[in-house]
Order: structure tokens, then C-alpha cells, then sequence
């Protein structure tokens, strides 16, 4: 039996830090106003704590597993930091291939929010005008395409029972926000955002675009759009 046990967990000031820093850019990219946007919000602050306080705090999703499963790895190998990663741990992946893992959430998150800051950037510069151009030109909600890009890759990053079971739920609450926003952008608008929602997808571009969509993209309207931010 071994008496060293490797515990690399307890570190909750790396849970708060983590949650305020990524809370801190959401936040400052989508500036909720309504109590419809903080709910919204408040799922994600809720994903982002259960995400770090296992990542950082408490492996409550190896504990469950290590009990459900029994027989498993020793507690100095179960509970060390790296064990923490549950995809690779129970495909038995060696520590390249759990690091490769990390690195390839962390890229995904990288691309959420640079695709918030383009969104958030022409909404800032809009002035309460209909954008169609710049990344709005390929999905109507660029930031909330942003967002999810972020919680799919700390999904990939750090897999836990509850992100899991959370994740869609943070889904369907900005899928609801995106589309009573939109229905507030068909009565300011009318037809001139009917033809841009009907052309442009919402939350994912097309890999292939026809003609006839890409040069009425590119020669549309060209003022810039206030969808998720699409209000001012």
C-alpha cells in the first residue's frame, strides 16, 4: 500500500482567479443589460465554477468515478493532476496525449474569444446601425458563436460530470436569448434584417458558400450589426 499520496488539488485561489479572468472577459464582451442577458450570464458563471473548482479545487468527477468503477488506480495516482483529466485517464492515453488534449481545448478557447472581440468590436463602432459585414457577415451571433467555441474547449480541456450535464443547458439559454433578441431586430428592422437572417446562418458559418450568398455579403448593407450586442 502506498503511504505517499500525490494530492494536487485544494488550490481554490486558482479557482477564483480562473473564474473571475474568464468571467471578467465575458462579461466585458457582452454587457448584459436586461434580466434576460444576467440569467443567461449566470448559467455560464455557473459552468466556469463547477469547470474549476474540479479542475483546481476538488476532483469530485474522479472520486465519483474512482467509486462507481472501483479497483482503479491507487489515491497518489488517481488524485494527481494530471490523473484529473478524465477522458485520458479512462482511454488509458499516455501523458502526451492528455497534454495534447489540453492544448487543443486551450486553442479552442483562444478562438472563442477572438471571435468575441470581433463581434464586440463592430458592435461598439455601430451606433445602433444593422451590421452585415466583417464577421457578421458569416454568423448572426458572433460572439455567442464565441462563447460556445470557449465551453467547448474547456470541455476538452477539463471533462467533468457536471460541465457535461451543464453545457447543453448553457446552449439552449443563449439559443433562447439569441432568438428573442432576433425577434426584437425583425421590429426595429424589418425586412432589411428578414433578408440578413435568412442568408446568414446563427451561430455556425457555412463551409461552403453559393455565389449568390457571398456577393450579397459582400455587397449588402454594410453598416454594423447589433445582434447579441445588437442593441445599444
Amino acid at each position: 500500500m502506498e503511504t505517499t499520496q500525490a494530492y494536487d488539488y485544494g488550490l481554490w485561489g486558482m479557482v477564483v482567479f480562473n473564474v473571475v479572468l474568464f468571467g471578467g472577459f465575458v462579461l466585458s464582451f457582452l454587457r448584459p443589460r436586461r434580466k434576460a442577458e444576467w440569467r443567461s450570464l449566470g448559467v455560464f458563471a455557473a459552468f466556469i465554477v463547477a469547470l474549476f473548482a474540479e479542475m483546481y479545487g476538488f476532483p469530485l468527477t474522479v472520486f465519483v468515478l474512482t467509486s462507481w468503477l472501483g479497483g482503479g488506480p491507487s489515491v497518489a495516482t488517481t488524485y494527481s493532476h494530471l490523473k484529473g483529466h478524465v477522458l485520458a485517464t479512462l482511454l488509458g492515453l499516455p501523458t502526451w496525449a492528455a497534454l495534447l488534449i489540453c492544448q487543443i481545448g486551450a486553442l479552442m478557447m483562444l478562438a472563442g474569444l477572438a471571435v468575441m472581440w470581433r463581434g464586440w468590436r463592430q458592435i461598439h463602432t455601430a451606433e445602433g446601425a444593422l451590421v452585415t459585414d466583417g464577421v457578421y457577415a458569416h454568423v448572426r451571433h458572433p460572439q455567442y458563436s464565441g462563447l460556445f467555441l470557449i465551453t467547448l474547449g474547456m470541455l476538452i480541456q477539463w471533462p467533468t460530470l457536471l460541465t457535461f450535464v451543464m453545457w447543453p443547458v448553457l446552449m439552449f439559454a443563449y439559443y433562447r436569448l439569441a432568438m428573442r433578441e432576433e425577434r426584437e431586430m425583425l421590429r426595429k428592422f424589418g425586412p432589411e434584417y428578414d433578408g440578413y437572417r435568412r442568408r446568414v446562418p446563427a451561430f455556425m458559418p457555412r463551409l461552403v458558400r453559393r455565389g449568390q450568398e457571398a456577393r450579397a455579403g459582400t455587397n449588402g448593407l454594410s453598416s454594423p450589426a447589433v445582434s447579441e450586442g445588437q442593441r445599444s
